[in-house]
């Protein structure tokens, strides 16, 4: 089943964002790798695609999992968790209609 994940930035994390930005996408291109994601990206402070300071309100991302626990657990384990970026991880079941 594919779920959403969506986490919520702290205010003022961007600093701690970049920093633990490496190994967050070390895990994205993991599930890439294992065919496992639809898409995965931030969510810009402000309409622009290079926020600068403005920073992130958050970030979204697409994936397979077996279960809504397995993706949970995923989630849990994210560097943006570990350092404080995000303040809230919601998941939600999803399904793709378009493209096909």
């Amino acid at each position: 089943m594919l779920y959403a994940i969506l986490g919520r930035d702290a205010p003022n994390s961007l600093e701690q964002r970049l920093a633990a930005r490496p190994a967050h996408l070390e895990r994205l291109n993991m599930l890439l790798t294992e065919g496992q994601l639809i898409l995965a990206g931030p969510l810009p402070a402000i309409d622009s695609p290079d926020p600068g300071p403005a920073g992130f309100q958050g970030s979204l991302v697409v994936a397979e999992f077996a279960t809504i626990e397995e993706a949970r657990a995923w989630a849990d384990a994210d560097p943006y968790v570990a350092a404080g970026v995000y303040t809230a991880v919601e998941i939600y079941p999803f399904r793709k209609v378009l493209p096909a």
